[in-house]
């Protein structure tokens, strides 16, 4: 079991926190992946969103298995900070998401 500290999780964005993030999106099969130390243990996740702030803070979400269980839930985690460590990166660029806050 690890005794590092678990990483603080980033909320989602909201109009009253200022300009949106520009948000960056792999495609399914080739994306990065996290270990994320959850309860004491490190945990792979598959990144699905990469989240840039104007103010130049960045957040990951990701989808993680956190209880081990095989149930996997979405999180997002500011980045970078002690609890995240880089799996693997994706062999292709990001796109830029062009939905509702891009």
């Amino acid at each position: 079991m690890d005794t590092s500290t678990e990483p603080e999780q980033a909320p989602p964005w909201r109009p009253e926190d200022g300009p949106a993030p520009t948000v960056w999106l792999w495609p399914a099969g080739n994306r990065p992946g996290l270990f994320v130390l959850v309860n004491g243990r490190w945990r792979y996740a598959v990144v699905q969103a990469r989240h840039d702030y104007p103010d130049g803070r960045v957040s990951y979400q990701v989808e993680v298995d956190v209880h081990g269980s095989t149930s996997i839930t979405s999180r997002s985690y500011w980045w970078p900070q002690e609890g995240l460590k880089a799996a693997h990166g994706s062999t292709v660029e990001p796109t830029r998401f062009q939905g509702r806050y891009g």
